[in-house]
């Protein structure tokens, strides 16, 4: 039981972490690449490393920094010290340059180095959103036209699969079936069905997406759904 209880502990507290990223992020001005490598790479350390070992909050920030280099999104240390420094101590002044704020550079640097000897420098990875993309422009041409502009399919897809990086979804599931299964969801929410292609009858995910079956598509679609239903417990 205390196990179970530790777990979910630190369950809610990846799922916090990695919502900081992602506002954090967007607001400084990253695009949907680098919120998810930084996602990515935040979730990659902390199961190569013993829980509780780091400080959760600068591995995150060093995943920002690290994000934004690896998608060629370059910022400012400074930029994003000073936005997640705001989200964490809202009631705060803003830093200033001093000696705090160069500890805090320091820290964010090493941290940085850290991160890139645990995951043995790999950190360049396969999203799904160059998959989710072509899925949508094939089902554009499968779907009624009037259906498809009244139905905001896209991005309703596109936030469910941003979501999904609030929990380590990216380590379990190929890039394309993850693409795949928020498009099926984004179309259970709106009761829409694509006619099936080919003369054979199958499913377009069945057309697009190799490998994928109903099973997976089930159970990412149940782990995203978890996703929304810890952001109501917290």
């Amino acid at each position: 039981m205390q196990e179970e209880e530790e777990a979910s502990r630190r369950e809610r507290l990846h799922f916090r972490v990695c919502r900081f990223i992602l506002e954090s992020g967007v607001k400084l001005g990253l695009g949907s690449l680098p919120l998810a490598s930084a996602c990515t790479i935040y979730h990659r350390f902390v199961a190569r490393t013993a829980p509780g070992a780091y400080d959760p909050y600068l591995v995150a920030t060093a995943a920002i920094f690290l994000a934004g280099k690896v998608e060629e999104q370059h910022l400012r240390a400074r930029d994003i010290l000073n936005v997640c420094h705001r989200y964490l101590h809202p009631r705060l002044p803003p830093l200033q340059v001093d000696n705090t704020f160069w500890d805090l550079r320091e820290s964010l640097v090493q941290c940085e180095l850290l991160m890139l000897r645990v995951l043995n420098f790999q950190v360049s990875f396969q999203h799904p959103h160059k998959y989710l993309l072509h899925y949508l422009l094939a089902l554009r041409g499968w779907l009624n036209r009037h259906v498809w502009q009244r139905t905001p399919l896209g991005p309703t897809a596109w936030a469910l699969l941003r979501d999904s990086y609030h929990g380590p979804l990216c380590l379990r599931h190929r890039p394309q079936h993850l693409a795949a299964a928020a498009l099926h969801l984004a179309l259970l929410c709106y009761g829409l069905e694509v006619p099936g292609q080919g003369g054979s009858g199958r499913d377009w995910w069945q057309v697009l997406c190799e490998g994928c079956t109903w099973d997976i598509l089930q159970e990412i679609g149940r782990e995203m759904v978890a996703v929304y239903e810890m952001d109501a417990k917290l």
